[in-house]
């Protein structure tokens, strides 16, 4: 009896362990090179269970020049899948090797890649959602304000279908580039040194926002020293004055870049906030 007890846990430890998938296998389209930085992945992390048949593509931050994996990565997957919710991470090009728009084609083909993957991994094909960090909240807002319906004669399947997230989760997101809240390095390192106006204006998602804009619920703080909370306020009311549904929490005080801010009594409780808003849209159980 112990040894099928024990069979049976190292079979579902296999079956739940962290797989790595390519999402361009023979390669990456505008890739520099053949390292592991130039080959766009996705990680996929399964729940035991999906009763919501939801996923949710992540997008750790790192300023678009490196990827804050751990605490905005591994951590954010263990969460989701600790409520019965697919994850997804997300390792998308970066600068200043890589500029737009590599990196949202790279969230955009993770997006298809999931939808097309979607009954493999236990999850429906519109219950898709991407969570992003700091400037990996710029690219989740990216991919939620410039998407598209797939092309219908693409030789690959996966570039047929739509690259629209069902939802947003933007945690004390990069938003704006043509405010006084840009978060310099962000900018910089996706659009360069010199970046071309328009397209700075055209990334500045707050200006972005039309009524297909999916849902989204954001998370910052006030003392927010490294992206300001504006950058969320600006997104929230865009989102407002556009119709879609949207939830905010700004707490009072918390620094930058804090994750899920388990070691803070206060701040800890953000992801309950958020655990409610995906339940209040059935997108967790």
């Amino acid at each position: 009896m112990r040894k099928v007890l024990l069979f049976t846990l190292l079979a579902a430890m296999v079956q739940a362990a962290p797989k790595t998938e390519l999402l361009w296998p023979n390669g990456a389209p505008g890739a520099l090179g053949n390292e592991e930085s130039d080959r766009p992945s996705v990680t996929v992390y399964l729940p035991q269970s999906n009763g919501a048949n939801s996923g949710v593509v992540v997008c750790p931050g790192g300023g678009y020049g490196m990827l804050a994996l751990d605490h905005e990565g591994r951590q954010i997957a263990e969460w989701l899948n600790e409520r019965g919710v697919a994850a997804f991470i997300l390792r998308y090009r970066l600068g200043p090797r890589y500029h737009h728009p590599i990196e949202l084609g790279d969230a955009q083909r993770a997006l298809r890649f999931v939808r097309f993957r979607a009954a493999d991994y236990g999850v429906a094909s519109d219950r898709i959602g991407i969570w992003g960090f700091s400037a990996g909240g710029h690219l989740a807002s990216t991919a939620g304000t410039h998407f598209d319906k797939g092309n219908g004669d693409a030789a690959d399947p996966i570039d047929r279908l739509s690259s629209r997230p069902d939802f947003m989760i933007l945690a004390y997101p990069v938003i704006s580039f043509t405010t006084p809240y840009t978060h310099r390095g962000s900018l910089r390192n996706l659009l360069g040194d010199n970046p071309d106006p328009k397209l700075a204006a055209s990334l500045s998602n707050e200006t972005q926002v039309t009524a297909e804009t999916p849902p989204a619920f954001l998370f910052h703080t006030s003392t927010d020293s490294g992206v300001p909370p504006e950058n969320s306020v600006l997104f929230y009311l865009a989102l407002r004055k556009a119709g879609v549904p949207a939830e905010m929490h700004i707490y009072e005080r918390g620094q930058h870049g804090v994750g899920l801010a388990q070691a803070d009594p206060i701040l800890s409780t953000w992801p309950s906030r958020l655990a409610d808003w995906m339940k209040l849209h059935f997108w967790m159980k």
